[in-house]
């Protein structure tokens, strides 16, 4: 485990209920029983509305899930990056999913980045670019990704 002692995971606060200083209920765009998925927090620079695919248990990382969740995971990623072509006409997609703090984890509960991917974004190559973005610049993206995947919602973060 590479939490620190009093570690708060603040995508745990944010599935219940409780803002915190880097994601809203707003940046919720998808909920089911297993899986949550939310627009991220941190953009590069031509890749905005990036999202993160989170299991609703909290897990530390890849080693820790049951097959059971990663599946869910797996499921809610694809359906997300489905959603990014439709939502943002995107022209593909990445994903990455990061483990311990050699492999460059940041928050201590697992989670995968759905990309929208354009041509020549340098994705890769801009990593040090990323920013910190304000709850008013994701609710776009937001409100376009919802409308996709849950089509009609009337309160953020709700999926059948």
């Amino acid at each position: 485990m590479h939490a620190p002692p009093g570690y708060v995971c603040p995508f745990c606060r944010v599935l219940g209920g409780v803002d915190n200083k880097y994601n809203t209920q707003n940046d919720v765009v998808w909920r089911d029983e297993r899986t949550a998925a939310l627009i991220a927090p941190n953009w590069w620079p031509e890749n905005h509305g990036h999202v993160l695919v989170i299991p609703v248990v909290h897990v530390e990382n890849l080693y820790e899930i049951g097959e059971r969740d990663l599946c869910a995971v797996s499921e809610t990623t694809k359906r997300v990056a489905i959603a990014l072509k439709e939502a943002y006409r995107c022209e593909g997609v990445s994903t990455r999913q990061h483990n311990e703090p050699a492999g460059n984890q940041e928050v201590w509960h697992l989670h995968v980045h759905v990309f929208p991917r354009y041509v020549g974004d340098e994705l890769y190559q801009r990593h040090e670019e990323q920013r910190w973005t304000t709850p008013a610049e994701r609710a776009p993206y937001a409100e376009k990704l919802r409308a996709v995947l849950v089509p009609g919602a009337s309160v953020p973060g709700t999926a059948g």
